[in-house]
């Protein structure tokens, strides 16, 4: 049975690509922070979902921070010990806040230090910790195994809710080619990056501005949690050729 492990599985992306790959029959691992009531909803819906061409996997749910190394390590021996391989790791954990461009004074330290170490630092750790997991599914089915780190176009065109927001996606974009170079050929590593994606997050904008930025995108409405899973599928089940890559899914808000 193929294994999937999503950081950040209880929110509104996270949710979706977890739900994607369990449908496919995928055994699914989602982590979640503070959400606790979110996630075990998540592991319910998880485990309504049959999939009558494959055996019926297990599905979990962990809190485990990706900022907390303790967490990480324990989360990577649950792994190793039940399954002793991962498939695919989707690092989708990420925090942000709205703060204008030009508050200078509003971007403070905490707030870029925090979104720095879990946006990026918190995803290298991942991959730092199961690398050798992710080595072994590419040693078994002699196909190369996955990352996935959830970008956004904030990285490519500095356009996002703060400053700090834009470089710890661009970071993650410059890690993803990083790694995709040291990683291969065991381990393929691809960006994707959505624009404003539908959900709670987007109540936290003006109207007025989150209407101005669909009326900039020319497909003329934002992306779901389900586009950004059917990508992320489509990597690990069909795109298999593809590392280094960032995908933007963003209904062409690039063009204008």
């Amino acid at each position: 049975m193929k294994t999937v492990l999503v950081t950040g599985g209880a929110g509104e992306i996270g949710s979706a690509i977890c739900k994607k790959f369990a449908e496919n029959g995928f055994s699914v691992l989602a982590t979640y922070n503070t959400n606790s009531t979110k996630a075990e909803n998540l592991l319910e819906e998880l485990n309504a979902i049959r999939n009558p061409q494959s055996e019926i996997p297990n599905h979990y749910i962990f809190h485990a921070p990706t900022t907390d190394a303790q967490k990480v390590n324990d989360l990577k021996a649950f792994v190793e010990g039940k399954y002793g391989k991962l498939d695919v790791l989707v690092n989708n954990a990420g925090i942000t806040t709205p703060i204008p461009h030009n508050d200078l004074e509003g971007m403070t330290d905490e707030w870029i230090d925090k979104i720095m170490q879990t946006n990026f630092r918190g995803g290298f750790a991942m991959v730092r910790a199961m690398r050798d997991l992710l080595d072994s599914a590419s040693d078994e089915s002699k196909d190369s195994s996955l990352i996935v780190n959830i970008s956004s176009i904030a990285g490519i065109y500095g356009i996002g809710s703060n400053v700090a927001y834009c470089a710890s996606k661009s970071a993650i974009d410059s890690m993803t080619r990083s790694l995709a170079r040291a990683l291969a050929p065991k381990i393929r590593v691809v960006s994707v990056s959505p624009g404003f994606v539908e959900g709670e997050y987007t109540r936290n904008f003006d109207p007025s501005y989150l209407q101005n930025q669909m009326d900039n995108t020319p497909l003329g409405r934002f992306a779901t949690g389900v586009d950004v899973a059917n990508v992320v599928f489509s990597l690990a089940t069909t795109m298999t050729f593809s590392t280094g890559n960032i995908i933007t899914v963003d209904g062409g808000r690039l063009l204008k």
